[in-house]
């Protein structure tokens, strides 16, 4: 919270009362789960609302008027620990991971559909990606390097135009249009969306973001808008063709009859897939 928005009213020594007006909405930096299970009891009927009637919750509160910087000084005192990397990139304000931030903030694709804080969507959940498999894409699509911090890329700048593209790309797609177009997924759309498209695993992004650094120039700061548009022709299904026998492999024995494929995200398979994308454009010069 800012200083400016709240009272504090001395008492004695170190001991004061602070004044939090109503209108004054408190950023959590770390603790949602707890709010969220106070707000479930409060709503719920019957004598479970008494279990916190008489209880008091200690907070620590920050005075820092940038909520980035709030979240970026948690990350680094979290360091000592080992985190998620999706939480990691939630609360890191520099380069790949502020980009990532932003991205995860403003674009329809990613927006309500990515979750923040755990290493994995969750099955049955409304969330397809996570921060971290955003992260990666941004990495890609910037240097080819799903790793590269890229600490000397500005944020702002560099968020925009990424989300300029993409958004481009996801909107002009067959394959993520009806995604792209929805505020919020509910848990069986975004569970199909993953099972049935590419685009919907973090290796699909990560290729993604791969071919879309063959769109990038690094003398302009800009990628091509014919070349994203060339990328949305391509199948993006697990059915299609291009990522036959590299990224998607017929399991020959299932355990699920109507999921007959297996996902391999190892760099070789990686590389191959790349490969013969820009092998089906045409890119192959390139």
């Amino acid at each position: 919270v800012s200083k400016n928005k709240i009272d504090i009213v001395p008492i004695w020594g170190n001991i004061c009362l602070v004044k939090i007006p109503r209108g004054v909405f408190l950023e959590i930096t770390d603790g949602q789960h707890r709010t969220r299970a106070m707000q479930q009891l409060i709503m719920s009927e019957g004598d479970e609302r008494d279990l916190i009637s008489n209880d008091s919750f200690a907070i620590t509160l920050v005075f820092e008027d940038d909520l980035r910087q709030c979240q970026t000084d948690f990350r680094d005192m979290a360091q000592t620990k080992t985190l998620p990397p999706a939480l990691l990139v939630s609360y890191g304000g520099l380069g790949r991971d502020g980009i990532a931030q932003i991205l995860v903030d403003k674009s329809p694709m990613f927006k309500n559909k990515t979750q923040k804080v755990k290493a994995s969507p969750g099955s049955g959940s409304k969330y397809i990606y996570t921060s971290n498999f955003v992260a990666k894409a941004v990495g890609c699509a910037f240097t080819n390097n799903p790793n590269n911090e890229l600490l000397k890329f500005e944020v702002d700048e560099s968020a925009e135009l990424l989300n300029r593209y993409f958004n481009i790309f996801f909107s002009e797609c067959p394959y993520t249009k009806q995604v792209f177009l929805q505020e919020e997924l509910k848990p069986d759309e975004a569970t199909r969306f993953k099972d049935t498209c590419l685009l919907g695993m973090s290796v699909g992004l990560e290729i993604l973001g791969r071919l879309m650094n063959s769109c990038y120039d690094k003398q302009s700061n800009s990628f091509e808008e014919s070349k994203i548009i060339e990328l949305t022709k391509i199948n993006w299904s697990r059915e299609g063709e291009v990522w036959r026998n590299n990224v998607v492999r017929v399991d020959q024995n299932p355990k699920d009859q109507n999921k007959p494929f297996k996902i391999s995200a190892s760099a070789t398979s990686v590389s191959s897939a790349v490969k013969q994308a820009k092998e089906k454009l045409g890119w192959t010069t390139l």
